[in-house]
């Protein structure tokens, strides 16, 4: 196992929780009932905590005066490795809650394979993750089911957001050369068994809310290394708008 293929997956996990974190956020005051207002700026919040402990990690791993804060605000859209499915737009509230779901469904699969392995920063940081990450799809589910299977005008705005974002998904589970060798060496999980978890959990759900996904769709890809939508650059320009015009600027 060496050092960069640990730095790169742990900013692959970093950069998932940063990036979600920032699109959830902007609902802060915007939510369509207050309930709903508070409980994204928590999932937030939790999100931007697991992304200081991974992009940590990670800053610890490039062995330079690096650190989580530089990680996030000082790279440009090509250094981010987010899966595309996170720097979505959020749209209405049945698509941010769809990306939820289904980013909820494998970050729950991933962190409880996380939690056996043979590094011992990624168990403990997978560990500490889990319970939040657990909470988070829990509430997304019960939410996708009550739109999916509510009105006529909710079902057809949740089943919009899933024949929409499903094209999305098929990112999460190609494994290249970091994740082969992350495997072998008892890191990372195998990215076929996240898959059959996630299919698990996101049939059930959508059965649930009588919801079906696309049956032929073509899957996109290329966040892990670098390539993203426009929707990143956007993102990215107002999260780091500060420190980029006033480098190391301090409260």
């Amino acid at each position: 196992m060496s050092k960069a293929a640990l730095k790169e997956f742990s900013l692959r996990m970093g950069d998932n929780c940063l990036i979600l974190g920032q699109r959830v956020s902007a609902w802060c005051g915007h939510g369509p009932a207050l309930e709903e207002d508070i409980a994204l700026a928590n999932v937030s919040l939790d999100l931007i905590g697991q992304t200081r402990m991974w992009l940590g990690y990670a800053a610890e791993l490039s062995g330079k005066k690096a650190t989580a804060d530089t990680l996030a605000f000082l790279r440009d859209s090509g250094e981010f490795r987010n899966a595309l499915l996170v720097e979505q737009p959020n749209g209405d509230i049945g698509q941010t809650l769809m990306r939820q779901f289904l980013f909820d469904a494998w970050h729950q699969a991933m962190l409880e394979r996380l939690v056996q392995s043979s590094e011992p920063r990624v168990a403990e940081i997978a560990q500490k993750a889990l319970k939040e990450v657990a909470y988070h799809l829990e509430r997304a589910a019960d939410l996708v089911v009550r739109l999916g299977d509510g009105t006529a005008e909710s079902r057809r705005r949740m089943q919009d957001a899933l024949d929409l974002l499903w094209p999305y998904t098929g990112e999460l589970f190609e494994a290249d050369k970091v994740e082969l060798s992350l495997a072998k060496a008892g890191v990372a999980p195998n990215l076929d068994e996240v898959r059959d978890a996630w299919n698990r959990t996101v049939d059930r759900v959508l059965a649930d809310a009588t919801l079906s996904p696309p049956e032929t769709v073509w899957m996109q890809t290329g966040g892990k290394s670098g390539r993203h939508t426009e929707h990143l650059g956007y993102l990215l320009a107002e999260m780091q708008v500060l420190q980029r015009a006033h480098p190391g600027a301090a409260w």
